[in-house]
Parts: structure tokens; sequence; C-alpha cells
């Protein structure tokens, strides 16, 4: 469902020259899966994803959703997935009902369709309690589950979350893992970005570990665990993260962080 090969992202940087946010990186990922991309800040992660998303043009290599080339054919690949991330804004003076139907009407629903999705999602979701609030009344997981709806109200084959716990206490981000688990039951392909270790090995069927645009590892928590770097502490995800970032940084000649 989602092809990455030798995705490159080059930016210039009037200070330090030409900075390579992503190095060349390749992974899969399929229908009913949760794939992870788990990494540092400065990692690569946003940028890979908001190529996936046609929001940013790679400078070399190949990216597809669904076998459409995300560059070349961008208009139908937006078609084809939902987008979440932390950071995203809702209107202020729209309620959430107005601002998931809104986006219904934008990808073309008609109003059948639409109406029968909204209810579906919004008793999914658990979302009746706020169907007539306004934005700017909303709390942060009230508009965390406004941005779920309205990214997965034309029922996209894929769906990718940026950091998409960022920032919500301890219910609600447990909600949105239970809202991702449910859409890959559901079969759809669902990339998610964190790098927040137990929400890792609670709902990713595999993971890419990222470092300085570079995978330095991809698999199953037990393929990770198994291939993990010598003299690993433990099977601990937070451990093998760290010490494949430590043997990273060692390799470039950079200074380890210390445990």
């Amino acid at each position: 469902m989602i092809e990455v090969c030798q995705l490159e992202k080059d930016y210039d940087d009037f200070q330090r020259g030409k900075h390579q946010a992503l190095a060349g990186i390749s992974f899969e990922a399929t229908c009913g899966e949760v794939f992870g991309l788990l990494g540092p800040n400065g990692a690569g992660k946003t940028t890979a994803l908001r190529i996936l998303s046609t929001v940013l043009k790679p400078t070399g290599g190949i990216a597809r959703i669904d076998g459409l080339d995300v560059v070349n054919q961008s208009d139908r690949v937006r078609h084809r997935i939902g987008f979440v991330s932390s950071g995203t804004a809702v209107y202020d003076r729209m309620t959430a009902w107005e601002m998931v139907e809104y986006f219904g009407r934008l990808y073309g629903l008609e109003e059948s369709l639409l109406e029968e999705r909204m209810e579906e999602i919004f008793q999914r979701l658990k979302m009746q309690d706020i169907r007539d609030r306004l934005g700017g009344k909303m709390s942060t997981g009230m508009k965390q589950k406004v941005s779920i709806a309205r990214a997965i109200i034309h029922d996209p084959p894929v769906v990718i979350l940026d950091e998409a716990t960022a920032g919500l206490d301890v219910l609600v981000a447990r909600a949105v893992l239970e809202i991702v688990a449910d859409l890959r039951d559901r079969g759809k392909c669902i990339i998610y970005s964190t790098h927040i270790m137990r929400e890792v090995e609670r709902v990713c069927d595999r993971v890419a570990i990222m470092h300085r645009g570079h995978i330095l590892a991809t698999g199953t928590l037990a393929e990770l665990r198994t291939n993990a770097p010598v003299g690993s502490k433990s099977g601990e995800m937070e451990d093998l993260f760290f010490d494949l970032i430590q043997q990273a940084e060692a390799d470039n000649g950079e200074i380890a962080p210390s445990g």
C-alpha cells in the first residue's frame, strides 16, 4: 500500500549549506498494519510523512501510495490518505459536526453517504457529546478527535499520524491509540510516527528506527530484539532504541549520549 524507495530530501541552509534531511530511506507498509517511524527530534520522520502527504517534494527517490506516485499523481494521492498531526488546527467558530461535514464535502462525498459516515464516525470516536461544541471551546483532546474524524471521513485506505498524541493527557492518548488499533483492524494501512516507546510497543506491528535521515533498523519488535546491537542491556524497546542511536553516533564519530 505504501512504497518508499531511496527517498531523499535536501534543504538549503544559509548558515550550514545543504542539509540532508533524508538520505535515501526505503520501506514498505501494507493493509491492516501499523508501521511505526521512531526516532529522536531531527531524525527525518516528519519530512518523510510530509512527502507521503504530498506537502513536500522529494529531492530524489520514489514514494507511492496505493500505486500512485506522490509527486506526479499528487491530486489522486490526497484522496487516498488521511493526515493527523499534533498541531492540526480547528476552526474556532465552527462546531465539531460542521468541521467534519465541511471536509467531507471537500472530498466530494454525496450528502446521503456523508451523513451516514458522520453518524458512524461520531459514534465510534465517542464524539456525540461535542457534536455542537465550537472549536474555540474545545479541549486539546476534543480537537484531536475532530482532527482524526475529518481525516477519515472519506474512508481513506492510508492514514498518516505524525506525533498524534503529543501534548495529550493519558486518557485521551489512550483513546487515540484505541482508534489507531480499530483502524488497523478495519484493514487500513497506518504510518505512525512517535518517540514514545510505550506507544510503539502497544500499537505498531513493524517499526523503522530513524536517525539523521537514515533508517538504522526495520522489523517487528521481536526481530529488532533478535538483531539488537551487541551488548544491549535488555529487550526493552527504550534500551534497543538508545543502543542503536548510540552505536550510530559512535560510528559517525559523534559524542554518544550518556545512559
